[in-house]
């Protein structure tokens, strides 16, 4: 049987190692590149929007040089010179116009260049009476009719942005002009307020604008010698030396970004992302933070390459084991042929040997001599007939001993003496038992066979056979040979079944330790991803916030942009989340018979709008069907069925409903997208598998339908589809029907859709927020006091403990929202001391992750409401309006909280 050539262990280990750091690296630098592209879109965004205030701020003042230049007066005063009254008046005319336009400074200057009036005349560092002549907004001024020009100012030493404007005489010639100075440090105070790094540089590359100090006046690339020549000049940046940065691109992204090792200052790896003025000749660029790519690109890399380990250790324990199999199969069967082929022989042999002794019996024994075996003939008086040659060699015979007519009991006793019927030394009443026995055996005249090991380690095989009319015939075949061989092949078996054994707890310890890595990759990703998701959650609120007071517009678009951003990365951080709990087995399961019509109009009403606001109708099919399941496990599924179905289908209808089979349920999503190819539909449940075919920017990670059918798995429901291109797609999930009506309680918390959406609860209302994440507590105050509820402190446990301190008990809020990350004890014992600090129970609500089994526990019991995390602002607002009309009636009910507010 052929075997499968084993592998050097050396070489299998290497090449498991190379594949799986190639799957990893493979992994990793895809998520790296797709993470990069929206971090430079985000980035794109952001300086575009620095750029736009830039530019608005400038062109609030471009008008006034123009309509200072038509004034009557100041072309008076450069056509001929002006008395010092009148120059006084100019000053003062000046200054008025720069105190309306909040403008640093308006100068008029003569054709020489020489200031004749300015606003500032009454300040140390006055303009009036300086020459300005080589600057260049004057020059180009006199020449074009209109200059601009970014420098420090040689008289204030202030810097700022110039935009002059020619005063034409009545002959329409040049005889001076205006000019205005716009101070921009209050964008830099603006750009400080974000994380990242905010410049402006000129036509030259100096940056003459930054968040950060440090960096202006720095070069983003060396100046020719030219443009060394007119800064030095023009006295552009006064005595600021330029020095320069030190960058390296490692890598050109879409919309002009880069990916930059910063070398002066000594940044590492950012993206730098710029964009053009053209009516400055300026660009604005920002420096973008990438750890958060890199983080993605890891734990990608940490996914692919623990599912391709533990791929390969399979692979290798299956090919073991069939080779291993193969290895028995080939030593059963080699052992087989060669008994077959000795038992053969044996068969030839004692054939052979008895025509022989026939021959023999008749006076013929020559016939004997071409046998292999020793071979002896006695008649029916057991005395010796004949022999062979081989029979004397065996037993080592003198010759002349064997006579015909000698008894054969005188050969035994002859051979006892020298030790050939036994081995060891034997007495004389064991020697006589061991020839009686042999003589029996002729006596008897039974055939007989058995095997006998002489004191040289020679092991012989004797067969006896009677004659016909008397006698017997006994042979004796040297079989060492085979003893030995035989001797070898179980040694063989024995060390092989050992190495199995061995390779076997190596390949299970291995297996042992890829599972344990897996699962401290798994608790590892849960963890990163659960801190990452608290300032993405606080984040989100805040841009929710920012939509309610941007005006229509730019503004309102890139706000509505960068929540729709933040909705993304937090799909796609919740959906590792998902995966990770999954892979280490902390998501559980709670079975419950319900109702499916609650489930599906709850989904209609919330994913109702969102298909409105993609120009689509999403119908449900009303179903009276009762399933045995995991409700919010299975709305998870059902959800992300019409949510993709709204992502890919650009025109049409949605229709979510029930169709029966047998004793099963199956939930279907119908749409009328683009449809899936055959050979795709297995590749869009993994991992990071998604269509390039849905609305733009709205694709997801294609993380949904991995999670969905894993999520199937867990919960033994079958995930299925059929799709026809052209024509759409429809999901579904196979749920079990219920054998029992279900309970009277709601299987899903969900609150009421008539749930009042009015503020009038929360007006006047008094809250504290308390989580351990400091822009979580921020965000939810700020939701808060938008809805008229005053937010007297938002912070951790400390911070509210420490105000116990100085707060009354009368002045105990109406609500709190208390943040859970942890475990449920510590939330309980601060609820308990702020409530025997205030001798009042106020109302709460506890915000922390909906899989929390003790966290949704702890709400049921204290009578608490609960919201998942991420928070969304209008269940907030809903469950907040439920749990303070409920205040009033809080005093029937027990301290044990009976009454119970719904989830979220």
């Amino acid at each position: 049987m052929p075997l499968h050539r084993p592998f050097h262990p050396a070489w299998t280990l290497c090449a498991v190692l190379l594949t799986t750091a190639g799957a990893a690296t493979l992994a990793g630098r895809w998520m790296l590149q797709h993470s990069l592209a929206e971090e430079n879109l985000l980035a794109h965004r952001q300086v575009s929007l620095y750029a736009q205030a830039l530019a608005q701020r400038i062109d609030r003042y471009r008008a006034l040089p123009d309509v200072l230049a038509l004034d009557p007066e100041l072309r008076a005063a450069l056509v001929s010179p002006p008395a010092a009254s009148a120059v006084r008046q100019l000053n003062q005319k000046l200054e008025r116009a720069n105190g309306a336009s909040q403008a640093s400074t308006l100068t008029l200057i003569n054709q020489t260049g020489i200031a004749v009036a300015a606003s500032n005349w009454q300040t140390p560092h006055s303009n009036v009476g300086e020459n300005y002549s080589f600057r260049p907004y004057v020059q180009e001024a006199l020449q074009q009719d209109k200059g601009s020009f970014y420098g420090i100012g040689v008289t204030t030493g202030e810097a700022g942005y110039f935009l002059s404007r020619g005063i034409h005489d009545a002959g329409d010639r040049i005889v001076g002009l205006i000019v205005i100075k716009i101070a921009l440090q209050e964008l830099e105070r603006e750009w400080i307020q974000t994380p990242d790094t905010v410049f402006a540089t000129d036509a030259n590359g100096v940056v003459f604008l930054a968040s950060d100090p440090a960096w202006r006046y720095r070069l983003l690339h060396p100046l020719s010698p030219s443009a060394q020549q007119a800064i030095e000049r023009t006295q552009q940046y006064g005595n600021e030396t330029l020095h320069p940065l030190q960058m390296r691109i490692l890598q050109s992204l879409d919309q002009g970004g880069e990916l930059v090792h910063w070398q002066t200052p000594a940044l590492g790896d950012k993206l730098l992302q710029a964009v053009d003025l053209p009516e400055t000749r300026w660009q604005l660029h920002i420096i973008h933070d990438v750890n958060s790519s890199h983080a993605a690109a890891w734990w990608a890399a940490s996914a692919a390459g623990g599912a391709w380990l533990a791929l390969a250790l399979l692979v290798l324990y299956v090919r073991q084991r069939q080779r291993l199999s193969a290895l028995r199969q080939r030593s059963r069967e080699e052992l087989e042929a060669l008994l077959q082929q000795h038992a053969q022989e044996l068969r030839t042999a004692q054939d052979g040997i008895v025509a022989a002794a026939k021959q023999a019996d008749a006076g013929k024994s020559q016939s004997l001599e071409h046998l292999p075996q020793g071979v002896i003939v006695v008649d029916a008086a057991l005395n010796l007939v004949a022999w062979n040659s081989r029979y004397r060699e065996l037993f080592r015979l003198p010759a002349g001993m064997l006579k015909v007519g000698m008894p054969v009991e005188e050969l035994y006793r002859f051979n006892a003496r020298r030790g050939l019927l036994g081995r060891g030394q034997q007495s004389g009443s064991e020697l006589d038992g061991a020839i009686e026995r042999r003589m029996q055996y002729l006596r008897s005249g039974q055939p007989h066979a058995r095997e006998s090991e002489k004191a040289d380690g020679t092991v012989l095989e004797i067969r006896g056979n009677p004659l016909p009319g008397g006698g017997f015939v006994t042979s004796y075949a040297d079989i060492t040979s085979y003893k030995n061989a035989a001797r070898e092949l179980r040694s063989l078996a024995d060390a092989l079944e050992k190495r199995i054994a061995d390779r076997t707890q190596d390949l299970a310890e291995a297996k042992r330790e890829a599972e344990q890595a897996n699962r401290s990759k798994s608790k590892f990703v849960a963890a990163a991803v659960h801190d990452l998701l608290q300032p993405l959650n606080a984040a989100r609120v805040f841009a929710s916030l920012l939509r309610q007071h941007v005006p229509d517009g730019p503004a309102l678009k890139i706000a509505s942009q960068v929540e729709g951003a933040l909705a993304a990365q937090d799909d796609i951080l919740g959906s590792l989340l998902d995966l990770s709990r999954m892979e280490s087995g902390q998501m559980e399961v709670h079975w419950a018979d319900f109702a499916l019509q609650p489930l599906l109009q709850q989904l209609g009403n919330n994913l109702g709008v969102i298909a409105q606001e993609h120009g689509l109708e999403l119908h449900v099919v009303a179903s009276q069907a009762t399933v045995h399941s995991d409700p919010v496990l299975l709305r998870r599924i059902v959800q992300n069925f019409v949510s993709n179905a709204i992502r890919y289908t650009r025109r049409g209808k949605i229709v979510l409903g029930c169709r029966r089979s047998g004793a099963h349920v199956r939930i279907e999503v119908h749409d009328q997208g683009p449809g899936i190819p055959e050979s795709l539909q297995t590749e869009i449940f993994e991992e990071f598998r998604r269509l390039e075919t849905g609305h733009q920017h709205d694709r997801g990670a294609g993380l949904g339908l991995s999670i969905v059918q894993r999520l199937g798995r867990l919960l033994g429901h079958e995930i299925g589809l059929r799709s026809e291109l052209g024509r759409g797609s429809v999901f579904w999930v196979s749920v079990p029907l219920a054998q029992a009506a279900p309970s009277m309680a709601p299987p899903l918390q969900i609150p009421p859709q008539n749930a009042p959406q009015h503020d009038a609860p929360l007006q006047g209302a008094s809250a504290w927020c308390i989580d351990e994440s400091a822009e979580a507590s921020a965000a939810l105050a700020a939701l808060l006091q938008r809805w008229g509820c005053s937010v007297p402190l938002a912070g951790n446990a400390q911070a509210a403990l420490a105000a116990l301190a100085i707060a009354a008990p009368q002045q105990a809020p109406q609500l709190l929202l208390l943040g859970a990350h942890a475990t449920a004890a510590p939330v309980q014992d601060l609820y308990q001391q702020l409530c025997q600090a205030w001798g009042q129970r106020p109302q709460a609500i506890l915000v922390g992750d909906e899989h929390d089994a003790a966290l949704r526990r702890l709400a049921a019991d204290r009578g608490w409401g609960f919201l998942r995390t991420p928070v969304r602002p209008a269940a907030l607002r809903a469950l907040a309006s439920q749990m303070l009309l409920r205040r009033g009636d809080a005093s029937h009910t027990s301290e044990s909280g009976e009454s119970e507010a719904p989830a979220q």
